[in-house]
């Protein structure tokens, strides 16, 4: 080796433990052993060392949510309903005629002088819509929305998170809310767990699962309850009805989630998702969970929903209401007809009618609690009771206050 290499070798040396000594303030060069390993490699033509692998850590992410153990409790128990029909099916023709269907013409002619028609050639299934359930009992009971299963004529299929396909059965449709129960051959079922509707308070998380768009199978959204008690008018196709009481949430709620769980953080039931405002973000209403466990019961014990029935036709007054129609009272249920012939205001020989109630009658009060349009409405509070109750009605008759009562029978489905 050459003697300045040698000598500038131990000048770095010498540098590199006097640095050590008194550090960078002295105002040497300070490196480090891997620093100077490198210098002496490049004086004396040895080969470079390897780089020092990083200080690098391996850090496991464990995410703990009460929401994906909500999901995952109640997913399996979470199904989409298939709605099915036999359709005619259309077929298109060519023909001189437009419309005979006489397919003769065209061999000669071609389709370019013939009169395009069109004709039923049978009938085939097709599917014409679809909701969510979930299913209550292990031996096949599902619940859903009374609108998802309304068609009499159709069939309906229960098709669950494995994959596997049930046929099903209506076995009630809810009178007084949208409601529908079914029942499908299989045992041994994954169920949700029913929780407590009245407890629920504005502000609490809510998770809706359901059959989005009538495509994406269980798909979960996440919100919380933003408002309690709302009244709103759903509708579409032949089906409208004017729901009270309703859970009101963020929670993403699409056509097809219909009849699905809108789930606490403790992966409970509490309340079946029904309604999405229209051009609205952010907004879908649920039926609290606690106004049909009644229903559901009826239908575990008796095989159909049995419940009590006064009998009449009405409507909810209001302020509105009762100035468009002059009248001196503006709150409680005025007995109406209907839009046709047989839609009377009071059904011949029901309770209502043996208690001799008659059209244009204003309930004011039942037991004592006064209807009104936003909280007391009055098919809840008779809902609340049973097959034989007796209640007394506080009514307005033509100007006067009188009571009467009434012995509820059960409703004939």
């Amino acid at each position: 080796m050459p003697e300045y290499k040698k000598l500038l070798a131990m000048v770095i040396v010498i540098a590199i433990v006097v640095s050590s000594a008194f550090g960078a303030s002295a105002g040497f060069l300070v490196m480090n052993s891997a620093q100077a390993q490198k210098v002496l490699a490049q004086i004396f033509s040895l080969p470079q060392p390897a780089d020092p692998a990083p200080d690098t850590k391996t850090i496991q992410v464990q995410e703990d949510s009460a929401v994906i153990d909500a999901v995952k409790k109640v997913n399996p128990a979470v199904v989409n309903v298939v709605v099915t029909k036999d359709l005619p099916k259309i077929e298109q023709f060519y023909s001189p005629f437009g419309d005979s269907g006489n397919d003769f013409f065209s061999q000669f002619f071609g389709n370019d002088f013939m009169v395009p028609g069109q004709r039923q050639n049978g009938t085939e299934k097709q599917e014409i819509g679809g909701g969510s359930g979930f299913i209550i009992s292990n031996d096949g009971l599902v619940v859903t929305n009374k609108h998802v299963v309304l068609d009499e004529q159709a069939e309906y299929t229960v098709l669950m998170n494995d994959e596997k396909k049930y046929d099903a059965k209506v076995l009630a449709r809810d009178s007084a809310h949208d409601l529908a129960i079914l029942k499908i051959d299989a045992q041994n079922l994954p169920t949700v767990e029913l929780g407590d509707s009245d407890s629920i308070q504005v502000g609490q998380s809510a998770i809706a699962i359901g059959n989005a768009l009538g495509e994406f199978r269980n798909t979960v959204s996440v919100g919380v309850i933003s408002g309690l008690a709302r009244t709103v008018t759903a509708g579409g196709g032949n089906f409208a009805e004017d729901l009270t009481n309703l859970i009101q949430t963020d929670a993403s709620i699409n056509p097809g989630n219909s009849g699905g769980p809108l789930l606490n953080i403790a992966g409970q039931v509490i309340g079946v998702n029904t309604a999405v405002a229209q051009g609205a973000q952010g907004i879908g209403f649920a039926i609290p969970i606690n106004e049909l466990k009644q229903s559901i019961d009826s239908v575990k014990q008796n095989g159909k929903i049995v419940r009590p029935w006064l009998g009449v036709r009405y409507v909810m007054l209001n302020e509105t209401i009762a100035k468009q129609n002059n009248l001196s009272v503006s709150q409680g249920a005025l007995i109406v007809r209907g839009d046709t012939r047989t839609d009377l205001a009071v059904v011949p020989g029901s309770p209502a009618d043996k208690a001799g109630l008659v059209e244009n009658d204003i309930i004011l009060a039942v037991d004592g609690k006064t209807l009104d349009d936003k909280n007391n409405n009055l098919a809840d509070i008779v809902a609340a009771h049973k097959p034989g109750d007796e209640v007394t009605l506080k009514i307005w008759h033509k100007g006067d206050i009188k009571e009467a009562k009434v012995k509820l029978e059960e409703y004939g489905q």
